[in-house]
């Protein structure tokens, strides 16, 4: 990718009053982010776009962000930093499947954002003795599954978990409320620098930005969009890990939560999630284990898979192919893969489970039973 065209995905970034949502209508409209900002003709038409009608037009045809764009275009290139547009082939497969992922991802950091499996955990900033303790001990127990931790560098829950990730060899991602340029809180600067080595910081967000209110929100969705279950561990009737647990749920992502006494103020929001299933109740690693399937299989013998495969329809026979090629896939690549539009590959993999042939996986993964 040029430069030019850098900057251009980051002044579309930067355009105030849009959102990810319409950022996309945007460049479905206009045929890409080039034009949204290079074609007159075209930009005089911005109206016309669902979601931005004359106000917005006029806000973008006003805008003056691509001098912001060159400034933001040199701070990551001293830093080296990734700067993942949404529609990159390395941009997350999990966050993409989000209609409301952030149109860029910028990442300090060499960890891989598309792990075979991946976790977050959240909670209070204020935990228990006890609540850390769950914690260390969550991150441990699935230390011998790989899976990568997701947190956001906050007080309490959060950096635990990352602590405890570095510790036990794992790759920890950090989702930050601010800019690239600076660590909040500062006491978890050097927790930071070595997750930059073991893992990565991710931020939607330019250097320079202000803090907001509204950053944490975003925030959660991306700690929620790039993992396959939200865990939380200790929470008060309101709070982030909350907000976190309801956006993993938006998603179709699975939910747990760590249960504690009802006279126990830090966990009534975790009882709370239990109460209204929106959250499995766990106790241990093995529990998150088990329900996310990622306890180690017993080798079978002999492949009988095969024979039930012989009477599939043409089509469902490429769509099984894709899938034990790569064993476990989600159903964005699946359907680039088969070529094969969305609604069409759906009904299909919908006979398939129906027939027992595939099995649905969280974060809209399949694999063959």
């Amino acid at each position: 990718m040029n430069d030019q065209d850098l900057i251009h995905r980051i002044a579309l970034s930067l355009l105030k009053g849009i959102g990810p949502v319409n950022a996309r209508n945007l460049v479905a409209y206009c045929g890409g982010v080039e034009p949204l900002f290079m074609d007159k003709a075209l930009r005089r038409s911005l109206r016309k776009v669902p979601g931005i009608g004359p106000v917005l037009a006029a806000s973008i045809l006003g805008s003056q962000v691509i001098k912001d764009a060159e400034k933001e275009l040199g701070f990551i290139r001293k830093n080296k930093l990734r700067a993942l547009f949404y529609l990159d082939a390395g941009y997350p497969a999990r966050l993409r499947q989000c209609m409301d992922a952030p149109v860029l991802l910028f990442v300090r950091g060499n960890a891989e954002l598309d792990p075979p499996r991946s976790l977050s955990i959240v909670g209070t900033r204020s935990p228990t003795e006890n609540g850390k303790k769950l914690c260390e001990e969550l991150v441990e127990g699935v230390a011998a599954s790989g899976a990568s931790i997701v947190s956001g560098l906050a007080y309490g829950i959060d950096i635990t978990a990352h602590r405890t990730a570095l510790r036990c060899g794992l790759p920890t991602i950090g989702c930050v409320a601010h800019g690239l340029d600076r660590i909040y809180p500062g006491e978890h600067a050097a927790t930071a620098k070595e997750m930059c080595g073991q893992g990565a910081l991710v931020s939607e967000l330019t250097s320079g930005s202000p803090f907001a209110p509204g950053n944490f929100p975003a925030r959660n969705r991306v700690i929620a969009g790039l993992s396959d279950c939200t865990i939380v561990v200790e929470s008060g009737p309101k709070g982030g890990s909350l907000i976190t647990a309801d956006i993993a749920d938006s998603y179709d992502r699975e939910v747990m939560a760590f249960p504690g006494r009802p006279s126990d103020a830090r966990s009534i929001g975790c009882n709370r999630l239990i109460q209204q299933n929106k959250a499995h109740l766990v106790t241990c690693a093995e529990d998150v284990l088990k329900l996310m399937e990622w306890l180690p299989q017993a080798k079978k013998k002999t492949p009988a898979q095969a024979a039930l495969f012989t009477e599939l329809l043409p089509d469902e026979q490429v769509l099984v192919d894709a899938i034990r090629m790569q064993g476990k896939i989600d159903i964005d690549t699946l359907c680039h893969r088969s070529k094969m539009p969305q609604h069409k590959a759906a009904g299909l993999l919908l006979n398939l489970e129906f027939n027992g042939v595939v099995r649905s996986l969280p974060g809209k993964m399949y694999a063959l039973n």
